[in-house]
């Protein structure tokens, strides 16, 4: 593995509220009570928030000229990140591994949902993956990207994505919030990202396996929901614990073959990243060794979704593959 160089995280761009509805890439759509978590303080290597921008301040004392120019300005703000989230795979390519690897199962609920044009709501559950510590801006979350990738893909649709992410939590912390933010929410695809912070504390990754397994269950008895769960990330803090990393990653699969659900195996995938396709780690992870950068995010959104689109193919085609069957294929 490279040397890990450290570099600085990107600065969070604060617009006005008028702006923010110009905004080109969509904003998660949450409860109240996910954003409530999502505004946990970060861990200690996050930036302090940046201040309020003195325009949603002083916007009502300003004439109509500075009103237009400070509306200008932010509009140039606004287009400035839509253009690079549109060009950042253009600096470096966004590539799925070319063999070995796995991708999540067939989603049947959800594509039948999109093809009959009905509403489709998405839950990310999980930590500070989830939440998108270490991207320079929410829009950089994957969630948002997620979105983002499925919206464009299929733009009569009315699709919600609904950020359930908490820093710092893994599965006996989420099983808490299981209910209130999962199942009463009824979604059509749940996404789990789960395991990296067992590993980090030196949990046994049988019992958070043990948990985890529990939880598909309650979600799969209270209705008809897709779930996915996606495994730790690669990366320095958690391949330092080589062991514990490797079983939590082997367990997790077991159990989504055991339960009949989806995986993203995001440790293989990102492990291809630096291994086959020569990037280095700090390519994609920021300076802590352990969270995704707005590439890092971008691409595992990406190939996420494209999973979703190959999903939403197959039910078009006829093959209407059952909620209790999972077809594992080369990504």
């Amino acid at each position: 593995m490279s040397s890990l160089r450290p570099f600085g995280l990107s600065t969070w761009l604060v617009v006005p509220a008028a702006a923010a509805l110009l905004m080109l890439t969509p904003v998660v759509q949450a409860p109240a009570h996910a954003q409530a978590a999502q505004a946990t303080p970060a861990p200690p290597q996050a930036a302090n928030p940046a201040p309020a921008s003195p325009s949603q301040t002083t916007v009502a004392a300003t004439s109509p000229a500075e009103q237009r120019g400070l509306t200008s300005r932010a509009i140039d703000k606004v287009k400035q990140v839509a253009k690079s989230a549109t060009d950042i795979f253009s600096r470096v390519p966004c590539h799925a591994p070319k063999g070995g690897s796995k991708a999540m199962g067939s989603l049947p609920h959800v594509a039948n949902k999109l093809v009959a044009g009905q509403p489709v709501v998405i839950v990310a559950f999980g930590s500070s993956s989830t939440a998108g510590y270490g991207a320079s801006s929410p829009d950089f979350n994957y969630p948002n990207r997620l979105a983002a990738q499925l919206r464009r893909q299929y733009p009569t649709a009315n699709i919600t994505v609904i950020n359930a992410g908490v820093g710092g939590e893994d599965a006996p912390e989420m099983m808490k919030r299981l209910q209130t933010e999962v199942i009463d929410v009824h979604p059509d695809l749940v996404i789990w990202q789960v395991g990296t912070n067992a590993v980090l504390r030196n949990l046994d990754p049988g019992e958070t396996a043990r948990i985890v397994e529990d939880g598909i269950t309650r979600i799969q008895a209270a209705g008809d929901a897709d779930i996915v769960l996606v495994d730790p990330q690669y990366s320095p803090r958690v391949t330092e614990r080589p062991e514990s990393a490797s079983k939590m990653v082997k367990l997790l699969g077991k159990v989504a073959e055991l339960r009949h659900v989806g995986i993203f195996p995001r440790f293989e995938v990102m492990r291809d990243w630096h291994e086959k396709q020569s990037l280095p780690v700090e390519s994609f992870v920021i300076a802590d060794g352990l969270h995704m950068n707005d590439w890092g995010y971008a691409c595992f959104a990406q190939l996420l979704g494209d999973d979703i689109i190959r999903s939403v193919g197959q039910v078009k085609l006829g093959v209407n593959v059952p909620a209790d069957v999972r077809t594992y294929r080369p990504m």
